[in-house]
């Protein structure tokens, strides 16, 4: 959402354009964004949204306890299929 440490620099001025069905997979311990900050970001889009939360996780979804492909298919089938 924005540089580590850097807030006030956010990368979201393109996500009201995206018009189709979005999911946000993110660790909970990404330097890039709290996962506030995230689930404000995905409200930004005019599509269905979901936003998948990786415990402890940071930048690159690193965890040896969960299976993060599949949890970002599962969601993004949750927001394709009725």
């Amino acid at each position: 959402m924005h540089p580590p440490g850097k807030p006030e620099r956010a990368r979201t001025q393109h996500l009201p354009d995206i018009t189709v069905p979005t999911v946000f997979t993110h660790g909970t311990s990404d330097p890039f964004g709290t996962p506030t900050e995230v689930r404000q970001a995905a409200a930004l889009i005019a599509a269905r949204t979901a936003v998948v939360e990786i415990t402890g996780a940071r930048h690159d979804l690193g965890s040896k306890s969960l299976d993060v492909p599949a949890l970002a298919v599962d969601a993004a089938l949750g927001l394709l299929l009725p």
